[in-house]
């Protein structure tokens, strides 16, 4: 069977139209985005920089499927992601988008190496080929003898790390990370950004991160900017 050119595809992976969103406490309306416009490219690198309570981290959970806005829509590759069905947007998640988020959610049954095997097991896939993908990324991520143990007896930037190698065993064409450094040190967190950007070259992965350290913004070649919820 004949390959795609990835030239063909479609430029636009994620776009935006007028994203709102809003929460409703003790009958009062909390405005959190409004009117967000915002096109992601194939191989974007975009930088999502504001101030605590800008609607950041609400605006990514919403362009990633995991949030709906109130009003508004998002569009994957030309496709109303919220007109879709549930099964469809885990198949997505599962497949094609990556997360890393403030809050690593590793299930504490499991190995590190368990932790990254699970999605890829999700899909059927041979558990030999798994267990050495998982423990390709593992090591890329200084973790390589880590991976038999629990999250528990782990460091939280070590969990972290674990979080990352999770979303990246999938392959995604577009990851999202929400302050993915927050919880590392200073060397640490260099170096997921130089592995990002690594994996950003060797795959054409779009990367869309939150953050706010302006030297890792700096690295990016788009920036956005979120103030009470508007991009200014």
């Amino acid at each position: 069977m004949s390959q795609v050119s990835s030239d063909t595809l479609p430029q636009a992976l994620i776009e935006a139209h007028g994203v709102c969103k809003s929460f409703w406490i003790g009958g009062v309306e909390t405005k959190i985005l409004q009117g967000v416009d915002l096109l992601i490219k194939r191989k974007s690198l975009l930088a999502i920089i504001g101030a605590s309570g800008a609607g950041k981290s609400t605006l990514l959970h919403i362009l990633s499927s995991l949030e709906a806005p109130t009003s508004g829509s998002v569009t994957f590759e030309g496709e109303d992601l919220y007109s879709r069905k549930d099964e469809y947007l885990s198949f997505l998640r599962n497949r094609t988008i990556g997360f890393v988020f403030q809050f690593h959610h590793l299930m504490a049954e499991f190995t590190a190496l368990e932790n990254v095997m699970m999605p890829l097991l999700m899909r059927g896939e041979g558990e030999r080929k798994v267990r050495q993908e998982s423990l390709d990324i593992l090591a890329r991520l200084g973790l390589e003898k880590r991976g038999h143990h629990r999250p528990t007896e782990l460091s939280g930037g070590e969990q972290q790390r674990v979080a990352v190698a999770r979303a990246l065993v999938t392959k995604p064409r577009i990851l999202f990370a929400d302050e993915p450094t927050g919880n590392l040190d200073h060397e640490n967190g260099k170096n997921l950004m130089d592995l990002f950007f690594e994996l950003h070259r060797e795959r054409e992965m779009a990367l869309v991160l939150v953050t706010h350290n302006t030297e890792i913004a700096a690295r990016f070649s788009e920036k956005i900017h979120l103030e009470d919820g508007c991009i200014t």
